[in-house]
């Protein structure tokens, strides 16, 4: 079994095939993932808010990302891995996204890397794709400029916003990404994007027009209740069950009812041999 790639992927679009996303973070999850057919796997910077308990993505960094994309790689059999660029490692120079995006595939084992921006990272995308390296690429929300959007807001709202949105989004497709994520975008926005382009949109918040979706796998199987964005669909609650698992298991060690003799090791049957004394 091959994993797929990103011909793959655009030959879905090209048969109206969705596609489906999750990001993920171990090795663990991504077996889970792998075995429920998902086509692709992104390694977002959102571990940075996900694991690590960052208010934001802002202080993840490059060592990151290629640690947990070498703890997904390992997981994965069918599915593409696709690895976030974080934020810094690409904005100084297209030489540095490229060396950035090196390290990803080579550190990371991504098949993929993806970037935050518009026009501004055209030249950024050109550059890692002319090495040989495929891009997905991100607009709408882009969460390493969220200080500069003032909070997680959906964008795209306006008819100049709009227009701009759509015109980023052909610029990345001219310079040579081969999907893009779009994220917090109105839904008749995203659908006019994914009907002008080639390549496959990936939402999330962006209405069901698009090419595919993405979630976060703790997300949609209710890791955190107190996180509820309007995007979300949880197809589990598992925060819940886990806590109480993890209840019984204390409750247990407490009574010693764990562990029981079935839990446990034993000697062999005959009696212990002595050691010599010399």
């Amino acid at each position: 079994m091959r994993k797929n790639t990103a011909l793959d992927l655009l030959k879905m679009k090209a048969d109206s095939k969705r596609i489906t996303m999750v990001t993920a973070y171990d090795y663990s999850m991504a077996k889970i993932v792998d075995a429920a057919g998902v086509d692709m796997v992104l390694v977002g910077d959102s571990l940075g808010m996900v694991i690590q308990g960052m208010p934001d993505t802002l202080s993840v960094t490059l060592d990151d990302m290629a640690y947990h994309g070498r703890c997904v790689a390992r997981g994965l059999k069918k599915a593409h891995l696709t690895v976030d660029l974080p934020f810094m490692s690409y904005q100084v120079s297209p030489e540095q996204a490229l060396q950035s995006a090196g390290r990803l595939v080579q550190e990371g084992k991504a098949q993929s890397v993806k970037l935050e921006g518009g026009a501004r990272s055209v030249p950024a995308v050109e550059r890692i794709v002319a090495a040989g390296i495929p891009v997905v690429a991100h607009l709408g929300l882009t969460p390493q400029s969220v200080h500069t959007l003032g909070g997680w807001k959906v964008q795209g709202r306006g008819v100049e916003a709009g227009e701009q949105l759509i015109h980023d989004a052909l610029a990345l497709q001219d310079a040579g990404a081969f999907a893009l994520v779009l994220e917090m975008v109105p839904a008749e926005l995203a659908a006019e994007v994914s009907s002008a382009l080639e390549i496959p949109t990936i939402g999330i918040g962006a209405g069901v027009h698009c090419d595919g979706q993405v979630l976060v796998v703790n997300d949609l199987l209710g890791f955190d209740l107190d996180f509820s964005p309007r995007f979300l669909k949880r197809y589990a609650e598992m925060q819940p069950e886990m806590v109480k698992a993890v209840q019984s298991y204390v409750e247990e060690v407490r009574s010693g009812a764990f562990p029981t003799a079935d839990h446990s090791f034993h000697r062999r049957r005959g009696p212990a041999k002595l050691a010599k004394v010399y």
